[in-house]
C-alpha cells in the first residue's frame, strides 16, 4: 500500500496566503482630519456601549451615528468599527 500524499494527510487544507502587511503611513493623514466629534465618538464606542445608547449619549439618533460611523471606518481604511477604535487607541487618540 502506497503512503497518502503530504497534502491528503492534513485533510486537503492549503494553507491560506499570507497576507501583506498593512502600509500604516497610507492612514497618517486620516488621523490628521478626524475631527473632535469623530474622535469622541470613538471613545464614545470604545466604552463598549450600544449604538443606540452612545447615541443618546452624544445627542444623535442611532442612524446618524451608524453613518458617521461607517464614514469614519471609509476614511481609516479599515472594515469594522471596533478596528476603527483600535487604529485611534494605537494612535493614542482615545
Amino acid at each position: 500500500m502506497k503512503a497518502p500524499a503530504a497534502h491528503l494527510r492534513d485533510g486537503g487544507m492549503v494553507p491560506a496566503p499570507a497576507m501583506p502587511p498593512r502600509d500604516t503611513a497610507q492612514h497618517l493623514p486620516a488621523a490628521q482630519s478626524l475631527t473632535e466629534d469623530e474622535i469622541q465618538l470613538l471613545a464614545e464606542i470604545a466604552t463598549g456601549v450600544t449604538t443606540d445608547v452612545a447615541a443618546r449619549r452624544l445627542e444623535l439618533s442611532a442612524r446618524t451615528l451608524r453613518r458617521r460611523l461607517r464614514a469614519i471606518c471609509d476614511q481609516l481604511g479599515v472594515n469594522t468599527p471596533i478596528e476603527a477604535v483600535v487604529w485611534a487607541a494605537r494612535k493614542q487618540l482615545i
